[in-house]
């Protein structure tokens, strides 16, 4: 049965995918043999308003969208020989952490092409707001900032019309760091048929331990430069029942014959508060998120590193490894 819905729910995604292409381009050119510049057209409600593919791995866009009240952008980086090897490939969606200084562009900068290099599989690397929690909030103030919905509902299908994917749960892997190593846990869960692999490098994994203070800083640091005074959960109550959907301890089943990886820090700057307090929180969490993990007789990898809440490429070569022997073979 599972199979079978694979194989309906690729084809569907193919046709729409190729009409899709087609009515962009004006024209009829068939999705399996066109180039990726050829198939990327505007759908699943995004329009493309600014384009760069002049890199041979490193290709850039953004959209209008209405889901978000600016233009958000992505980097989608093709494995090496892409263009002409005519092979499907398997997807790694990559977020990206929190704070005015992380965007699509992140990973770019911590070398993420090298890190890949060689490796058979698709990064798509989207923005996810400088505090947006990889949710659609409870209120927002400056406009729509839902990018669950913008993720989910338009970018993945958008990836998988426009370039060479599995379009099924053993195509697609999701993984970040930070404020998206929690947004993979989260989207791995809600969105169970979607992602074979999840790992979360330096995210947390609980909301309410602690009197609930990851929930509290997603609410605090959305309202303070993502929402304009609004915030993800609700502010003074929260949204309970987003609360529980969203939360890793609370979705252990959703794990279930999925690849999970994680990793935290548990030496973090004694003297940089920031640092301590996000990977205490971490480390505390992913603890009680394994223990559970654990209890369920789920089989998950993890890894408790010397340092503090940091982006650690070793790991990620690690994992990446992991990844690719999860899902299908390019």
């Amino acid at each position: 049965m599972l199979s079978e819905t694979r194989t309906t729910r690729r084809s569907i995604l193919r046709a729409v995918g190729g009409l899709s292409a087609a009515a962009a381009l004006g024209g009829g050119s068939v999705l399996a043999t066109a180039s990726a510049a050829q198939a990327a057209g505007d759908g699943f409600g995004l329009r493309i308003v600014d384009r760069n593919e002049s890199d041979p791995r490193m290709w850039y866009y953004r959209f209008a969208t209405d889901e978000i009240g600016w233009d958000p952008g992505v980097n989608v980086l093709l494995p090496d020989g892409y263009h002409t090897s005519g092979r499907t490939y398997p997807v790694l969606y990559l977020l990206h952490g929190g704070g005015t200084d992380q965007d699509f562009i992140t990973f770019d900068r911590w070398g993420i092409r090298a890190l890949t290099a060689g490796k058979p599989i698709i990064v798509v690397m989207p923005d996810g707001g400088h505090a947006g929690w990889y949710s659609n909030p409870v209120s927002s103030h400056v406009g729509p900032r839902n990018w669950e919905s913008f993720h989910i509902n338009q970018l993945l299908p958008w990836v998988e019309a426009n370039f060479r994917t599995y379009a099924e749960y053993d195509g697609r892997a999701v993984c970040g760091f930070s404020m998206g190593g929690f947004g993979a846990l989260k989207y791995a869960a809600k969105y169970y048929g979607h992602f074979a692999s999840v790992s979360s490098h330096s995210g947390p994994a609980s909301l309410r331990r602690d009197g609930g203070l990851v929930a509290h800083w997603a609410n605090l640091s959305s309202a303070a430069v993502e929402l304009g005074g609004g915030s993800v959960y609700g502010m003074p109550l929260w949204d309970e029942a987003r609360v529980s959907a969203d939360n890793p301890v609370e979705r252990v089943e959703s794990y279930r014959h999925k690849r999970v990886f994680l990793v935290a820090g548990t030496s973090p700057n004694p003297v940089n508060w920031f640092d301590t307090v996000n990977e205490t929180q971490v480390l505390a969490g992913q603890r009680e998120f394994r223990g559970l993990l654990g209890q369920a007789g789920i089989p998950h990898e993890w890894h408790e590193e010397p340092g503090g809440h940091v982006f650690r490429d070793y790991m990620f070569r690690r994992d990446l490894d992991g990844i690719i022997a999860r899902l299908r073979r390019a």
